[in-house]
């Protein structure tokens, strides 16, 4: 018996990508607010430390999985690179304001297309080549080098964005052998250790009230990932992905309202640049697929 995949729900996939928007906003803010009291590689490891508590429902998976040497090196590699890009991505937090962290986030896309087609072998087409030359465009109008100092934060989010991008394809790469939950469990359970001694090493006594509002920030992160899988499984991506733009919104609002951070035109501009880049990618890739389709499905 043949089971059709359920009708897709544009309302629904808007909806989760609107609650997925606002939670890592709330993640971006709560780390905002939490300041450079705390070593940035410090907070990193309590935020997974604290978060492994919502591997609980995983368990079952986790403990089926049957390792060998490549997929343990996989998974190692793929924790320490991510480790690393949010190491830097906390740093970044202290550094540069909320709308910049934002809106430079938004380049990951772009190098996981060039990523693809240099490692996985993907063939890249003129108009993403395009695409993707536009999306630095956009980076250059919000860095604005030789009219503006670019500070260790900016550069920061370069390295967090093309960490990332790094630890995407790995898992883009695993996706097709594991189950979906053991690439989620894993990378929480090997960024907790590899960021073990690196806190370790800068570790300052946290407080009750840094414990509990990292533990919000785990929280908020986990629900974002889990409500942005819901947006994938009710809708195309061609419709949910422009709804994730509204975190710059709330992103330059929150940053205006809350800390006080100066709403910077080059900053949304930029944004705006590297976010249409993201969509003609996505756009072009969803034609692709439905053609593909086609294919098939023609006798």
């Amino acid at each position: 018996m043949i089971t059709s995949s359920p009708a897709p729900n544009p309302v629904l996939g808007i909806f989760w990508m609107i609650v997925t928007g606002l939670c890592f906003v709330a993640v971006t803010a709560l780390v905002k607010y939490l300041g450079d009291d705390m070593p940035a590689a410090q907070s990193a490891f309590l935020r997974y430390l604290l978060g492994l508590v919502f591997l609980l429902p995983m368990i079952s998976s986790l403990r089926a999985i049957s390792f060998t040497r490549r997929s343990l090196g996989f998974y190692s590699l793929r924790g320490l690179v991510h480790a690393l890009g949010v190491i830097l991505w906390f740093y970044a937090m202290t550094q540069i304001p909320l709308a910049e962290v934002t809106a430079m986030n938004y380049l990951s896309p772009i190098y996981v297309t060039l990523g693809a087609a240099l490692f996985l072998g993907e063939r890249i087409a003129l108009r993403r080549v395009l695409a993707v030359l536009a999306a630095f465009v956009g980076a250059l109008i919000i860095l604005r080098p030789g009219l503006r100092e670019i500070s260790p934060g900016h550069l920061a989010m370069l390295g967090t964005a093309m960490l990332f991008a790094a630890s995407y394809l790995m898992a883009k790469r695993m996706s097709g052998e594991v189950n979906a939950a053991v690439v989620v469990g894993m990378l929480s359970i090997t960024v907790t250790i590899c960021l073990a001694p690196v806190a370790y090493a800068v570790w300052v006594p946290p407080t009750a009230t840094q414990l509990f509002w990292l533990f919000w920030v785990a929280a908020f992160a986990t629900a974002g990932h889990y409500s942005m899988t819901l947006a994938f499984a009710a809708a195309p991506i061609t419709v949910t992905q422009p709804v994730t733009f509204l975190q710059l919104v709330w992103a330059v609002t929150l940053g205006a309202l809350v800390f006080g951070e100066a709403v910077d035109v080059f900053v949304i501009i930029g944004g705006l640049v590297i976010m249409g880049s993201v969509l003609v990618i996505t756009w072009r890739e969803a034609v692709l697929r439905r053609e593909a389709r086609r294919a098939i499905a023609t006798p």
